[in-house]
């Protein structure tokens, strides 16, 4: 695939998602020369996370971006409900966090990554290429030492001493690692849309959940972004039963809104989100690092997939920038990432699996009306409990500060 363009630098990153462009952000104010790769022409594309969590905002403080972050068009949300069979139930109350953020930012996800190149294009030795595919891994004596990327202009050979590898779940340099997951499986999908949203309605996000329906309602300003589960491979059951009955079981679930299901004109109005949950056992060999969705997928629930993305690349920066700025990381100084991280993902991940199994599945299956468990009635009744879950989904476990610092530093 050798072109005979060939570019040095001392770190590449295949993905310019959250993962990546944190972490090419961090090491480049490191003073680490950095190229992120980015294999689409813009950072537009709907239906991907949209949720800021307060451990990534808190990161973001602490880069003294904060103030400069929070003017660009987004929601902040600090409440989350779950409505049960009519009955409303607070859930997470996110004003009494620690830090400097206590509240979800509700924001675009190509408006965050457009802030994050922005800010990253400023640094001398950031540089970001757009429609640059990563395509294949270079190596020689045991270890990997660069990157194939597929650009407009042909095929290009970036040498470096470390390969990110943060391109999502469908990761090509995973493949071309050999790195294979293990899967958790997953028994429902999401499928997304969006419906119109009128000054009245409430503020919160809104988990709506009746017999044989879950519906998820994320405020963002001028409508709703609704995610509706499904079983596993259910969304081509539903296409063929037709348009209609799909709009009336969406009536059913949306509760105040269900005067806007006309809003739907077809399922070219729908995407649908493939749940899957798995994670590398192994996240490095010599030369190459897997993190974000490349090393872990999440699933949707909680939102949180952002925010652990976030998190491993700033915990990159603060391992790695010390031995990108000596030479070559060692696999040893590679592995510190993972011995990091992996416990926050591995409990992130089984409360998910928990939830989608114990919780989701059974009430998609069920045709009995649901019934609120205790700990939502016990939320009801004592205000002060709602920070516990608001804390679990806005901080998480092991919550990372940045510590690689600025080059002038």
């Amino acid at each position: 695939m050798a072109s005979g363009k060939i570019l040095s630098t001392r770190a590449v990153i295949a993905g310019g998602g959250p993962a990546g462009m944190m972490c090419g952000f961090l090491l480049a104010r490191a003073g680490i020369d950095v190229i992120v790769l980015e294999k689409h022409k813009d950072f537009f594309r709907d239906f991907r996370g949209d949720t800021v969590h307060p451990a990534t905002l808190n990161a973001i403080y602490e880069l003294g971006l904060l103030d400069e972050f929070r003017k660009a068009p987004h929601q902040e949300l600090r409440d989350i409900a779950a409505e049960i069979e009519g009955v409303s139930y607070p859930v997470g109350d996110f004003r009494h966090l620690p830090g400097h953020a206590q509240f979800i930012a509700i924001m675009p996800q190509w408006d965050f990554l457009n802030f994050l190149a922005a800010k990253a294009r400023s640094l001398p030795h950031f540089r970001l290429m757009m429609e640059a595919r990563a395509a294949g891994l270079t190596a020689s004596g045991g270890r990997v030492t660069g990157l194939v990327a597929e650009t407009p202009d042909g095929t290009l050979d970036i040498e470096a001493d470390l390969v990110i590898g943060a391109d999502g779940r469908h990761s090509a340099i995973r493949e071309k690692a050999g790195f294979v997951p293990r899967a958790f499986g997953s028994p429902i999908d999401v499928l997304w849309l969006r419906l119109p949203r009128k000054e009245s309605d409430p503020e919160a996000a809104l988990g709506r959940v009746s017999a044989g329906l879950l519906f998820v309602m994320i405020d963002r300003g001028d409508y709703w972004q609704c995610a509706f589960a499904v079983p596993k491979n259910g969304f081509e059951e539903i296409k063929a039963q037709g348009i209609e009955k799909f709009r009336a079981r969406l009536k059913k679930a949306a509760g105040f809104a269900a005067d806007r299901i006309d809003a739907i004109a077809s399922f070219a109005d729908v995407s649908l989100l493939t749940v899957t949950v798995d994670r590398l056992p192994q996240w490095a060999k010599p030369g190459l690092l897997c993190i974000g969705d490349a090393a872990h997928a999440m699933s949707p629930v909680g939102g949180i997939g952002i925010n652990l993305a976030v998190q491993d690349a700033i915990a990159t920066a603060n391992l790695l920038w010390a031995p990108l700025r000596r030479g070559k990381p060692t696999l040893d100084d590679l592995n510190k990432v993972q011995a990091r991280r992996a416990f926050a993902v591995k409990a992130a991940q089984a409360v998910q699996v928990a939830i989608q199994n114990r919780i989701i599945a059974p009430t998609l299956a069920s045709t009995a009306p649901v019934k609120p468990p205790f700990v939502l009635k016990l939320l009801k009744a004592v205000p002060i409990l709602r920070t516990i879950p608001a804390y679990a989904v806005g901080i998480g476990v092991r919550p990372e500060h940045i510590h690689s610092p600025a080059e002038a530093d």
